[in-house]
C-alpha cells in the first residue's frame, strides 16, 4: 500500500540546504555585529503563561496554546474564565520582547545594568499565513535595558547598531524609518484629540489604506473634526532624511510640551545615524510611523526593503519605559527586532539569494576501489584536520562518474589519491617509486595539480559556501 503524500503546512517555512546556508551566514553576521557592540547573547524558554503573554494588549487569537494530549478537560474547564486559567495555561511566545521583560525581572539580581542583550530565536504566531507572515519564524532582537532610568543616547545607539548590522547583509536597499511617540502624541493632544490612542491606531494603518479611508476612520473611531483630521494627515505626510522635519512640523502651528520633547529626541536619532546612511541603506524621519503595540513610549522604528514594500516592515521596535516592573523598580528599555524569516524567505522564493553550493564539502576524495576506502578516509581526515570540509566518494565508480557526482553536489574539487600504498598523508608526493602522486582537480576550470593532503588548501572563497545574489 502506497503511503499518502505528506501535505505541506502553510506558515511553517522549511528551507533547502543552500537557503539554510544563507540563513546561517546572515545569523552569524548579525551575531558578529551585535557582539562587536557589546551585546550579550540570551535565549528564553519557548513558552510563557498566558497571563504574561496577554498583559500588554496583544491579540489572544495569535497565541498558540501548549497542552498535553491527555489533559484533564474538567480541570481546564473549571478555571476557564478566571485568572487561574491565565496563570496555568502555557502559550508559545509570539515575539521575543515580552519573554525578555519577564527574563529581566527574574534575573535582575544577576544582571549588570544597563544590560545589552541580543536574542536570535524561533517564535510562533497564529495568524493567516501569507508572504512575509508566518506561523513559525526566526527573529533577531537587540535591546538595552536599564534600572529606573535609561539614558536617551541608547535610542541612537540601538538604531545605529541595527543599521550597521543590516548594511553588512547581502540585501536589496533598505530604508530605516524613525518616529517618536511623544512627538505624535503631543501633536494629537495639541490639535485637541480626545482619544489619542485611537488616533495612533488609525494612523498606524496609513501605509495600508487610502488617505480618504484613514480620514473617515479618524472621524468615526477617534472622533476628530475635519480640521483635526487634516492636521493629523499633514503631520503623517512629513518625511525627511535630516532634522529639517522640525521646521516643517513647526509650520503646522501646533504646540505642546510633549511635542517639543519628541521633536528634539527624533532629531537626535536622525543626526546620530547620519554616518550609516549609504546608497543601499538610508535613515529617515517618517512621521506616519506609529507602531500599534501600546508599550512603546518614545522612539519607534520600522524598516522597508526596496522592491518588497508589500511585506511591510521587516525590522521594527522602539523605546518602552514601562514594559518591565516588579512594582518597586521599573526597567525601561529600547530595542529593535529583525524578522529574519520575513526578510529572507521572499528573496529565496524569487531566486534573488542563494548559496554557491548546497553542501559544505569543498573536496570529494575519489575512490579507486573499495579496498582503498580506509586510505581515502585518511586523506579526507588530513584535509578536515585543517578545516577543509571533505567527503569520500560513496562508490568506486569510474572517475568520470565520480566527477559528475561532485558536479551535481556543487563540490568544486576532486582529489585523486596516489596510486601506491605509500603514506597517504602526502609526504611522498614526489613518488620516487614511480607511482602517480596525489592530485587535485578544480572541476570548474579543469585545472589539475599535484598536491599534498597535509599542506594543500583551496582558495578562501571555496572553503565555505558563499552567499550569491543572482537576482540582486
Amino acid at each position: 500500500m502506497t503511503a499518502p503524500k505528506p501535505t505541506p503546512l502553510s506558515g511553517f517555512p522549511e528551507l533547502l540546504p543552500a537557503e539554510r546556508f544563507v540563513e546561517l551566514q546572515v545569523i552569524d553576521q548579525l551575531r558578529a555585529t551585535f557582539e562587536l557592540h557589546g551585546f550579550a547573547p540570551v535565549e528564553t524558554r519557548a513558552v510563557e503563561p498566558l497571563s504574561q503573554l496577554l498583559r500588554k494588549g496583544e491579540i489572544d487569537k495569535e497565541v498558540y496554546l501548549l497542552r498535553r494530549l491527555q489533559a484533564d478537560d474538567e480541570a481546564v474547564a473549571s478555571s476557564a474564565d478566571g485568572p487561574e486559567r491565565l496563570a496555568n495555561t502555557l502559550g508559545l511566545h509570539f515575539d521575543l520582547t515580552v519573554p525578555f521583560a519577564r527574563y529581566v525581572l527574574e534575573n535582575a539580581g544577576k544582571l549588570e545594568f544597563p544590560f545589552r542583550r541580543y536574542q536570535i530565536q524561533k517564535v510562533w504566531r497564529g495568524e493567516r499565513p501569507q508572504e512575509g507572515r508566518y506561523r513559525e519564524f526566526t527573529q533577531a532582537d537587540i535591546d538595552v535595558v536599564a534600572k529606573d532610568v535609561l539614558a536617551f543616547h541608547h535610542d541612537v545607539e540601538v538604531a545605529r547598531v541595527m543599521a550597521e548590522a543590516l548594511s553588512a547583509l547581502p540585501l536589496p536597499a533598505l530604508r530605516l524609518q524613525v518616529n517618536n511617540r511623544k512627538l505624535i502624541e503631543g501633536f494629537y493632544r495639541g490639535v485637541g484629540a480626545g482619544d489619542v490612542p485611537a488616533v495612533m491606531r488609525v494612523i498606524d494603518k496609513i501605509d495600508k489604506l487610502p488617505a480618504e479611508v484613514i480620514a473617515t476612520m479618524l472621524a468615526d473611531e477617534a472622533g476628530l473634526t475635519p480640521q483635526q483630521t487634516g492636521a493629523c494627515l499633514a503631520l503623517a505626510d512629513i518625511r525627511s532624511a535630516d532634522s529639517s522635519f522640525v521646521d516643517r512640523v513647526g509650520a503646522l502651528g501646533i504646540s505642546d510640551p510633549l511635542l517639543d520633547e519628541g521633536l528634539s529626541e527624533l532629531a537626535e536619532v536622525i543626526d546620530g545615524c547620519a554616518a550609516v546612511d549609504t546608497d543601499r541603506f538610508t535613515v529617515e524621519a517618517d512621521l506616519s510611523i506609529a507602531r500599534g503595540l501600546d508599550y512603546y513610549t518614545g522612539t519607534v522604528f520600522e524598516t522597508r526593503m526596496a522592491g518588497f514594500e508589500s511585506l511591510g516592515s521587516i525590522c521594527s521596535g522602539g523605546r518602552y519605559d514601562s514594559l518591565a516592573s516588579d512594582g518597586r523598580t521599573s526597567y525601561p528599555g529600547v530595542g529593535i527586532s529583525l524578522g529574519v524569516t520575513r526578510l529572507l524567505t521572499p528573496l529565496f522564493a524569487r531566486k534573488k539569494l542563494t548559496a554557491s553550493r548546497s553542501v559544505p564539502s569543498a573536496v570529494l576524495v575519489a575512490l579507486p576501489d573499495e579496498q582503498s576506502r580506509r586510505r581515502c578516509g585518511d586523506i579526507a581526515q588530513s584535509l578536515r584536520s585543517r578545516g577543509i570540509a571533505t567527503e569520500v566518494s560513496p562508490l568506486p565508480q569510474k572517475y568520470g562518474k565520480q566527477i559528475r557526482f561532485a558536479e551535481r553536489r556543487g563540490i568544486p574539487f576532486v582529489w585523486f589519491p596516489a596510486s601506491s600504498d605509500a603514506d597517504s598523508s602526502g609526504a611522498d608526493v614526489s613518488r620516487a617509486d614511480g607511482g602517480t602522486p596525489h592530485e587535485v582537480k578544480d572541476i570548474r576550470s579543469g585545472e589539475q595539480v599535484v598536491a599534498d593532503p597535509s599542506t594543500w588548501e583551496p582558495p578562501l572563497e571555496d572553503l565555505r559556501p558563499q552567499v550569491v545574489q543572482p537576482g540582486l
